[in-house]
């Protein structure tokens, strides 16, 4: 049992004397994280980026002719690309009734992120295909759309100056359209064109390997695009770039690399993961994302996400009739020298990665794991023990990811807030205000922005004074799972820091933590790996939504209760609960071992003591 000293009561004491000499003063809230100053004016915002974004049905479109590509080249290509999860559209009800495209083939030409344009000795004899191309052609000037031109049984030089099969070809077009004559000039320079365009000559070449490098190309083309995820990376690039360095993917060493994506609930890890799967794993044999393993381990243990890692990787559909031992052997045997990215999304328990059975030492050389998670401590473990574990050489890196700067949530703000409307002079000068509020994070950031969107600046007002009192649930919810996962006496120093300790000094806080026997060495150190608290300068700091958490998680016990909260942080709620003689004598009869000191100036009040759970608990 911890007691408090007397040099700890002498500061408890100079505290409570601090504080009742100065009524009704907040007691908290003193760490801010953004300075804007008075510069919040229109002039001073980012850019609105008023041009429309481009809808998408296809990743892409193939043109070829049915007549020599059908059955082999292109239908080949088309059942790689469906099976790395590419979207491809191939026309494969092809009926030449006509010398124009139907409006849908046009559309879903234009509704395409890429097009691939297969050249062959009788694609331009239909003169379906050359209305594809010319078509395509516009759409890669007009819509920048990317094209590759494949040349499967043709000289590309063919192709480019239309001489050989070409050119005659190009003679009959030009007789049978003598009356139409730009039709065949459109072609002609569509086709010229396109054919410029570096793309691949897979004639004499083996046909496997070519349309695994054209996949890989148009994987890599989509990139982020791919993900759909597009609209709100603001501030992405530094990141993924800080992270493709950690794993050093051009390394031409042996290591099986582990690369942790660890910061709290919101701050944008699984966002950031999503882009930078999506920017590299063209460059793996198999590649998996498993979105929220957590969850899947817990609906379905380890197994449940084995199999999602078979799926994506190896596309084996029928797994559910195989023994847990089973399945493992299966991911050790299937996933054997292939070079492999397995990315774990929102990872929250070290048994989610140990008994997942992937073997470093079996995985091709160049393999990497991506881990997202808010646990410190799961990376360092994991990492540690696929280090000693296995012969393979194993090493490991934690990407911490940071708030946004000013600079980005202002224009992330924008962007929710104002859409690609110019804001109000009157409610551009409540951003710093809601800046401020949100302190960086992209969560709170796009809700609050989304939330203020088309109101006027009254009511930008009224809800951030809503908010000061009654944080937004969304943001919440997301928070709250942190805390939710906390050892039941690391809840309590969550929330003794959210209402008394912010900013406070470490080595204060753990004297007063000790006396209540909450373990605080242990304790803290756990909050600081969870992201839920940082230490700067021997001081700890929490982000000001965690602290609005831990005072709504008290608030809630009783709502509109404040003589029944376990903690009060407001002067006038102390104040008017110790007025009250109902709660005075029941606090006089409160069980305590605290030093004497302690109640020299104020009898009646007793301090809290872990394991006799008093009404009140008051620490200053």
């Amino acid at each position: 049992m911890g007691l408090v000293t007397d040099a700890t009561a002498d500061m408890f004491l100079s505290r409570v004397r601090s504080m009742l000499m100065q009524p009704f003063r907040y007691l908290s809230d003193r760490f801010s994280f953004f300075n804007l100053g008075q510069g919040g004016t229109a002039s001073s915002g980012p850019s609105i980026d008023s041009n429309s974004i481009h809808s998408y049905r296809y990743d892409v479109f193939i043109s070829f002719s049915g007549a020599d590509t059908r059955n082999t080249f292109v239908d080949h290509l088309y059942a790689h690309l469906t099976r790395k999860g590419i979207f491809a559209f191939k026309d494969d009800i092809r009926l030449e009734k006509g010398e124009s495209l139907s409006p849908q083939l046009v559309q879903a030409i234009a509704n395409s992120r890429v097009s691939i344009v297969v050249f062959s000795q009788k694609y331009v004899l239909s003169t379906w295909c050359l209305e594809e191309m010319a078509t395509i052609a516009e759409c890669r000037k007009d819509l920048k759309q990317t094209v590759f031109p494949v040349f499967f049984d043709i000289d590309p030089s063919h192709v480019r100056k239309q001489s050989g099969l070409y050119q005659n070809a190009f003679v009959l077009h030009t007789r049978k359209f003598k009356n139409d004559p730009n039709k065949v000039v459109r072609w002609k320079r569509a086709m010229v064109d396109l054919a410029e365009v570096v793309g691949w000559d897979v004639r004499n070449k083996p046909e496997f390997r070519e349309i695994k490098n054209i996949v890989q190309e148009v994987i890599k083309t989509l990139g982020h695009k791919f993900s759909g995820l597009t609209d709100d990376l603001i501030g992405i690039q530094p990141r993924v770039e800080a992270l493709e360095s950690l794993l050093k993917l051009s390394s031409k060493d042996d290591d099986f690399r582990v690369v942790g994506i660890w910061g709290m609930a919101g701050i944008g890890k699984t966002t950031l993961a999503s882009v930078l799967y999506d920017r590299i794993s063209y460059q793996f044999d198999a590649y998996c994302f498993i979105e929220n393993v957590s969850k899947i381990y817990k609906d379905g243990g380890a197994t449940a996400v084995q199999i999602q890692i078979l799926r994506q990787t190896i596309n084996e559909i029928n797994l559910e009739t195989y023994s847990p031992s089973e399945i493992s052997g299966i991911v050790s045997n299937r996933l054997c020298r292939r070079k492999i990215l397995v990315v774990l999304d929102n990872a929250d328990l070290l048994e989610q990665l140990e008994e997942l059975a992937i073997n470093p030492e079996l995985l091709g050389t160049g393999s990497r794991m991506i881990i997202t998670t808010r646990d410190m401590h799961i990376l360092r473990v994991f990492g540690a023990q696929l280090s000693v574990s296995h012969d393979t050489r194993v090493s490991y890196d934690v990407y911490e990811v940071p708030l946004l700067n000013k600079k980005d949530a202002c224009e992330l703000f924008y962007r929710k807030a104002f859409k690609s409307k110019n804001p109000t002079s009157e409610c551009v000068e409540l951003i710093p205000e809601v800046l401020n509020y949100a302190q960086g994070l992209p969560i709170a950031v796009r809700v609050v922005g989304s939330f203020l969107c088309t109101r006027n600046a009254s009511q930008w007002k009224d809800a951030l004074d809503r908010l000061r009192s009654n944080p937004d649930k969304k943001i919440m919810d997301v928070l709250l799972v942190g805390f939710e996962g906390l050892h039941s006496e690391e809840k309590e120093i969550f929330l003794h820091i959210a209402c008394f300790f912010k900013g406070e000094k470490e080595d204060y806080v753990k004297r007063i933590l000790d006396a209540c026997d909450l373990h605080p060495v242990i304790g803290i150190q756990s909050l600081v790996e969870r992201s839920l608290i940082t230490i700067r300068n021997q001081e700890i700091h929490m982000h000001d939504m965690l602290q609005e958490l831990g005072k709504k998680i008290v608030r809630q016990q009783f709502p509109g209760e404040p003589g029944s909260w376990s903690r009060l942080w407001l002067y006038e709620d102390f104040y008017n609960v110790m007025m009250t003689e109902t709660v005075t004598r029941y606090l006089s009869k409160t069980k305590t071992s605290f030093h004497n000191k302690f109640f020299k100036f104020y009898h009646p009040i007793k301090i809290y003591r872990y394991g006799f759970y008093s009404r009140i608990f008051l620490l200053l």
